[in-house]
């Protein structure tokens, strides 16, 4: 099988420039907590705010929702602070060129600027509804201070080491060493067989009912495509070939991209010489595309935010029309 992956994938758009050159100047972030124009994103477990909250019971709010970005300086500035760059273009709130930034706030600096806990909506939530530089702009804050929280100290000496860069180093005081963040990339591939059947597998994590395409991290000095062809052994027990290339997306949970591949069934490998490998994957089917919509009833598939789902249904469709409707 092979088709061109052209579907807008929620967590790859972007329209902010992230100015890189801007992050290293001295002062940075508490010029911008000085500046009344720079705008903030608020982040409390993993979590922010929006313009207009949800409804009860809603996961989409009438019209596009929009990130409510805070004034500076009702962010105290002791919070764990990240310069994310520039708007690129007008809106109705902020012109082109605001400065952005974003904030990880304590439970009790998040309970002071909204104490309603369910007003706080996650990435997964609603990125598929906000527009190209909201959506951009909170993957990239959670990214970034998923690293700073999961890399507080110095991996040679153990000291606690300090955000410079406007957020995008951390600086060991003790041996000088510099940390950058780090993205771990992974494998997400959509395996046909001869009758184009795709393959689904349920992990173990998940309920019974749950499947998805198979994935896994690439290991160190590891091409992508041999990275493919390893883990769909590994965790399968079948042989790929020809895998191609489609796309890749951020999914910051905490720290990965994943890049899209399509891959086919060994000529000499039997399709029911199925192994899942009882650890990970407990469970493989084979699907055609009438067999995939006549399990709606009971097969759940991934959220509309991933990067599987757009696979899915271009595999499904022909194109990434939105008829695949997965449940929550």
């Amino acid at each position: 099988m092979s088709f061109t992956f052209t579907t807008r994938l929620p967590l790859s758009r972007h329209a902010v420039d992230r100015d890189h050159i801007e992050r290293t100047t001295p002062g940075l972030l508490d010029e911008l907590w000085a500046d009344t124009s720079t705008r903030v994103l608020v982040l409390w477990h993993g979590r922010t705010l929006l313009t207009t909250p949800l409804p009860e019971g809603e996961t989409v709010a009438s019209g596009r929702p929009r990130l409510a970005l805070v004034a500076a300086h009702r962010i105290p500035a002791d919070a764990l602070r990240v310069y994310l760059g520039r708007s690129l273009a007008d809106d109705e709130l902020e012109p082109a060129g605001t400065r952005l930034a974003a904030v990880v706030l304590t439970d009790e600096q998040a309970a002071s600027l909204e104490p309603n806990e369910a007003l706080w909506v996650g990435l997964r939530t609603i990125v598929t509804d906000l527009s190209d530089r909201d959506a951009g702009l909170f993957t990239e804050a959670l990214g970034v201070l998923n690293w700073h929280d999961s890399h507080s100290h110095c991996p040679r000496c153990g000291t606690q080491t300090s955000p410079q860069d406007g957020g995008w180093v951390r600086r060991c005081p003790s041996c000088g060493n510099q940390v950058f963040p780090r993205t771990d990339p992974a494998v997400i591939v959509l395996i046909t067989d001869a009758q184009d059947r795709m393959l689904l597998g349920s992990n173990a994590l998940w309920e019974n009912n749950r499947y998805s395409l198979l994935a896994g991290f690439v290991e160190p000095g590891e091409p992508l495509e041999a990275a493919v062809v390893r883990e769909m052994l590994e965790e399968s027990g079948l042989r790929v070939t020809r895998p191609e290339y489609l796309g890749s997306q951020p999914w910051p949970f905490p720290a990965s991209i994943m890049c899209g591949f399509t891959a086919r069934l060994a000529d000499d490998q039997r399709a029911d010489d199925l192994v899942p490998d009882g650890q990970e994957i407990l469970d493989l089917r084979w699907f055609t595309r009438q067999e995939l919509r006549d399990a709606s009833d009971w097969l759940i598939l991934p959220g509309a935010s991933s990067i599987a789902h757009a696979m899915i249904e271009q595999w499904l469709t022909g194109v990434p029309s939105g008829a695949l409707a997965p449940k929550p």
